[in-house]
């Protein structure tokens, strides 16, 4: 069994990280686990790369990225889970179900908002992506 654990650094993404570790205990043996943190593209404009590099882009992404997965990634290794980590550029939800896929996840995980400013809805814009498009079970944590 392999389970995607979805990051965003946000407090529901922890929650849903301390679930996910709750949830291993219902398990004879241990589901790998692939933490996922995505982040979407830097918009292109003309003469950006006048000014900035596709190095610098890149570092922001594993800045970023590393930022958003240091919290989740702590509980899991304060846990002793074992994880494998990736950091994905793409639309939020289409690339964590794309990862899903590719991955063969048997289970995807994570919180019911991330750091949007859709938070005030009953689920983030993300979400409801991946619970359209998933074709695995979601697990939402609150």
């Amino acid at each position: 069994m392999k389970f995607l654990l979805a990051v965003d650094g946000s407090e529901p993404s922890l929650r849903a990280t301390r679930k996910l570790i709750d949830m291993l205990g219902w398990y004879k043996e241990l589901p790998e686990i692939e933490v996922v943190n995505v982040h979407l593209p830097v918009p292109h404009v003309g003469g950006m790369h006048t000014v900035i590099s596709d190095k610098d882009i890149d570092r922001y992404y594993a800045d970023e990225s590393a930022a958003n997965l240091a919290q989740a990634v702590a509980l899991l290794d304060a846990a002793e889970v074992r994880h494998t980590v990736r950091s994905l550029v793409g639309p939020l939800g289409e690339t964590i179900v794309k990862e899903a896929r590719n991955a063969h996840c048997d289970l995807i995980v994570m919180g019911t908002h991330g750091r949007s400013a859709a938070s005030a809805l009953v689920f983030g814009s993300v979400t409801s992506e991946v619970l359209r498009s998933s074709p695995v079970p979601v697990v939402l944590v609150r």
